[in-house]
């Protein structure tokens, strides 16, 4: 059997392949990128790009039905069409899968293979009968939505974000299973769409890695729209209930289940590294099949690189298009970068959005730092008050004795936009000084950040 031999060879064509692959065209490298399934990945084909816009089309509706508080009236009820809501989210979708598609095809010394690809040792990989070798390889195979071994899971009819980003009917009662990032998105976009929605959740608060005062703010926004939330779920099955599945939630309280005519799992995510043999070359991982990198995306083998969701060190979009900068960095550029010199920042995004960045108070707690502590209600904001948006607050945790922001959260409008005044003064590593003296626009939602700095007082521990 013959080997076709390359420069290099990418595995997965998602946020950083792609990517990747232009830069190494641009090297005059000769690469092949292998896609089993879809270009674009997650973000394009049932992420970011299908998910934000079905969030547009749930806010322009929700804002059309409080037409009132800004002066107009409509007559009758606002109604959804939702296989045109549908068709709007799959437009984006392939328009985006194409963009990238001939993008690719474009790359004079790039060839897409499709299929799935599998090690057969360090240097070399099959696909569909084929092998293929290159000095180097690079894996960026995604993730995908966690099933777990619930009872009755597989006894009913169950969706995954996969799933419900190609809905283009609305159900009468979604269930969530999962009260973090991706389930409360689809909760509060369906019932703004029309649909009963409740959700499930394990713990005994919501998106639980956030602090409690955001947890808690989230929930009431959530419930003033009429979304039923039921935490502390920690005996969650699945039966049959006529035409309807039923989703127990307590079993020593033996509460009723919560009754809906569909379902969203949404507890989790899981790398796509089950099937690469990835023993054949040696490659490494940990025990939830996250593949082991360095602080330079290096495998424990020096010619093998993971980059995006596979590798465990960031599971957003804009992480792995910043793996990709780190490695074409230090291999094309002669640079030292690193996943530990990032400031990661992110986005829930529910309406209002909340932009994270850094530590939550309860990690700068026990990091034994002595700590500075301001919080704002979005009230205070002139620019939430003219969009009849005030919901949230925005608050900083900031070293006391390196004058240094640690973390920061804006929960209220625009907050996934503002929030990123303050990760760029935690890049840089400057003072709160250099924030507390910028001169933001007004109106903004920016404009209330150098006031929330000068608020700063000693932290007591109080969220």
């Amino acid at each position: 059997m013959s080997i076709r031999e390359f420069d290099a060879i990418i595995i997965g064509a998602g946020q950083a392949g792609p990517s990747l692959a232009g830069r190494l065209n641009d090297a005059g490298m000769r690469v092949a990128i292998i896609e089993r399934h879809l270009v674009g990945g997650t973000c394009v084909n049932t992420g970011c790009k299908p998910t934000k816009t079905l969030i547009g089309s749930a806010y322009a509706a929700h804002t059309a039905r409080r037409g009132g508080d800004y002066g107009f009236t409509l007559k009758g009820q606002v109604a959804i069409d939702m296989p045109a809501v549908a068709a709007r989210a799959r437009k984006v979708i392939l328009d985006s899968r194409a963009d990238n598609e001939t993008w690719l095809a474009g790359m004079a010394n790039v060839e897409l293979i499709r299929g799935h690809a599998r090690f057969v040792s360090a240097h070399t990989v099959m696909v569909d009968g084929e092998e293929l070798t290159a000095p180097r390889i690079f894996i960026n195979v995604g993730g995908r939505a966690v099933m777990p071994p619930m009872p009755g899971v597989r006894d009913v009819p169950v969706m995954t974000n996969t799933d419900v980003v190609a809905l283009d009917t609305l159900p009468r009662h979604l269930i969530v299973v999962g009260g973090s990032y991706i389930g409360l998105e689809f909760a509060q976009m369906y019932r703004r769409f029309g649909a009963e929605v409740t959700i499930i959740e394990r713990m005994d608060r919501l998106i639980a890695r956030e602090d409690p005062d955001i947890s808690e703010e989230v929930r009431a926004i959530l419930e003033r729209e009429g979304i039923t939330v039921r935490t502390g779920a920690d005996c969650v099955g699945f039966k049959r209930h006529g035409g309807d599945i039923a989703v127990s939630v307590d079993c020593e309280k033996n509460d009723a289940p919560a009754i809906g005519s569909h379902v969203l799992m949404a507890v989790g995510r899981r790398p796509n590294t089950d099937d690469l043999g990835l023993e054949a070359a040696g490659i490494a991982t940990d025990a939830r099949g996250y593949i082991i990198v360095d602080d330079r995306l290096q495998t424990n083998l020096p010619n093998i690189f993971a980059l995006g969701d596979c590798n465990g060190r960031g599971a957003f979009t804009h992480t792995a298009y910043n793996d990709f900068e780190i490695v074409a960095a230090n291999l094309l550029d002669g640079e030292d970068r690193r996943v530990s010199q990032r400031m990661t920042g992110y986005a829930l995004y529910i309406d209002p959005p909340l932009g994270r960045v850094g530590m939550t108070e309860t990690e700068a707690a026990k990091s034994g730092r002595r700590l500075f502590h301001s919080k704002r209600a979005m009230v205070r904001v002139g620019r939430a008050v003219e969009k009849g948006e005030t919901q949230g607050f925005m608050k900083v945790i900031a070293d006391a004795d390196t004058r240094r922001i640690l973390g920061a959260a804006i929960l209220g409008t625009s907050g996934d936009e503002a929030i990123h005044g303050i990760l760029d003064m935690m890049n840089a590593d400057q003072p709160i000084e250099q924030l507390r003296w910028a001169v933001p626009i007004h109106p903004t939602v920016s404009e209330l950040i150098p006031t929330l700095l000068l608020g700063l007082q000693p932290w007591k521990g109080e969220a």
